[in-house]
């Protein structure tokens, strides 16, 4: 079958693998129809995370037609439109049961080799073996686009994630550094849960413009500081989500935050360290956290707000892609040129 595979720094190809069959009887196989390229997916073919060995099976995001299930699986059914969850996770451990499924011992985590745990293969495939399939794929409503489906898998529980995360109350402001597809997100998900303003701060014009299209103010980094104080009488936002995963927007972050502001990390970092402004952090009490997406614990709220046309995110997602042209879709993003692709595999 085909698939797009790592091929090296900065580098994909569309190659032949082997088709994958059931393993465990909790296993099912999904023919999807759509494939999402994430922001992370360019993380782990910069070769920003180890883990990555040339021939890896990319991608984590997917909505398709369930093909065969084990015979343990009860809740998934041949010939459903389904989506799922990024990583795997078996449901019925201690995590699983607090809605944890990120510490689950079972998770892995699809088309990035071995940088989160077991290596999976990816679903930018034309086949995909789904472990735990009761709990990692949920069926699409009627009426939900696979546009929408896609983003279901990570993007749009990434940036709910940080609404939970910051405990956000109604009318807060908030900054959001990062306007790539991650950041407009959330900017949806703040706006969404009840925040004031909100301020996506982003170099690239093109993605300002996406985000004041979506209700947000907009900022280059060198303006967001005198923006946010001219809004908060000085104070800078309530909250503040950090959506690039690089040092130098994480350091701004702690510029923009009030004192006993609160500040979430959403963006997949790769540094081993960095310098936190300690003695400022403590005066100021600001507060620090770190959010990792769950499909699996957010997605039948999100799903509720989608059909309730609360969040509409779909429009984010440019255009589709056929398998050949998936190399050049990974250089649109590595370059700014596009803020969400995606492949469709039956092109």
């Amino acid at each position: 079958m085909r698939a797009v595979v790592f091929a090296g720094p900065r580098t994909v190809r569309v190659d032949a693998v082997p088709e994958p069959a059931i393993r465990e009887p909790t296993d099912a196989l999904v023919r999807p129809s759509l494939c999402g390229i994430c922001g992370t997916d360019l993380h782990l073919i910069a070769g920003d995370f180890p883990g990555m060995e040339p021939g890896v099976v990319l991608g984590h995001e997917f909505v398709g037609e369930v093909l065969e299930v084990g015979a343990a699986v009860q809740h998934v059914h041949v010939g459903e439109r389904v989506f799922a969850s990024d990583f795997t996770a078996c449901g019925h451990c201690r995590w699983c049961d607090r809605g944890e499924h990120w510490e689950c011992a079972d998770r892995a985590f699809f088309g990035s080799g071995r940088t989160f745990g077991p290596a999976l293969a990816g679903a930018q495939a034309e086949l995909v073996r789904v472990p735990f399939a009761d709990t990692v794929l949920l069926a699409v409503p009627d009426g939900c686009s696979d546009e929408a489906a896609i983003l279901l898998a990570d993007n749009l529980p990434t940036g709910w994630a940080a609404v939970e995360r910051s405990g956000l109350r109604p009318g807060e402001t908030v900054a959001i550094v990062g306007g790539g597809a991650i950041g407009q997100l959330a900017s949806l998900c703040v706006q969404a849960a009840g925040a004031g303003v909100v301020v996506v701060v982003e170099p690239d014009a093109q993605r300002r413009d996406v985000a004041t299209a979506h209700g947000a103010l907009s900022a280059t980094p060198a303006q967001a500081q005198d923006l946010i104080r001219s809004i908060t009488s000085g104070d800078g936002a309530d909250v503040v989500f950090e959506a690039a995963g690089r040092d130098a927007t994480l350091s701004l972050a702690f510029e923009l935050v009030r004192r006993r502001g609160r500040i979430v990390v959403v963006g997949a970092h790769a540094s081993a360290s960095w310098n936190l402004p300690l003695a400022d952090s403590f005066a100021r009490e600001v507060s620090l956290s770190f959010a990792i997406g769950d499909a699996i614990r957010t997605r039948r709220k999100l799903l509720a707000l989608l059909g309730a046309r609360t969040l509409d995110p779909s429009d984010l997602v440019g255009r589709r892609v056929a398998f050949a042209a998936a190399p050049a879709a990974y250089a649109d993003l590595l370059a700014q040129r596009a803020l969400k692709l995606v492949i469709d595999p039956r092109a």
